[in-house]
């Protein structure tokens, strides 16, 4: 049984983090949090958790964040289990930060998230196969069972090609410098 995460509303963390000090935690891939985040919060990737260790006072407050709040509570066993308080969450992600009007530190320069690039390729690769196949010659289907091949394969393996194709992209390049 998964340990719960004690939801906040976005007014109360942001209360709790200037009154008491609390450490927001937030727990999206790194380039996910260069592009948009909640100003001082820290980046602790999900992805490194244990490795890496939160690396804040063991006796302080610690409220964790996603986009949505949904990776938040798909681990609250794993993010529980990382402080000796009580496990407390964001309620909505920095979404919902941003949607009450709390400031949000965001640089749209940044290229989007990986896996977003990744979404976007997928599914565009899977329609220029279909569209190919109806339009063209029937052998373009296999453009669109080669994308969803590599789809399952990442998602039973863990490893994405084309997350790490895209890393070497220039655009995601010169947002690591």
């Amino acid at each position: 049984m998964s340990a719960p995460l004690i939801p906040l509303k976005p007014a109360e963390v942001a209360e709790r983090i200037a009154k008491r000090g609390a450490r927001l935690i937030d727990i999206r891939e790194p380039d996910e949090f260069r592009r948009r985040h909640v100003p001082g919060a820290l980046s602790r990737p999900l992805s490194a958790l244990e490795a890496a260790g939160l690396k804040v006072e063991p006796a302080g407050e610690v409220i964790f964040t996603c986009k949505s709040g949904m990776r938040t509570a798909a681990n609250c066993e794993r993010l529980a289990n990382s402080v000796d308080g009580p496990a407390l969450v964001l309620e909505g992600g920095v979404d919902a930060w941003a949607a009450a009007g709390l400031p949000i530190a965001e640089d749209k320069k940044q290229p989007i998230e990986i896996m977003r690039q990744v979404q976007i390729a997928a599914g565009g690769l899977v329609l220029a196969g279909v569209a190919l196949g109806l339009l063209a010659h029937p052998a373009f289907f296999g453009l669109s069972a080669f994308v969803g091949a590599g789809l399952a394969f990442a998602g039973l393996t863990g490893f994405c090609g084309m997350a790490r194709l895209l890393a070497l992209a220039p655009w995601n390049r010169a947002a690591r410098v």
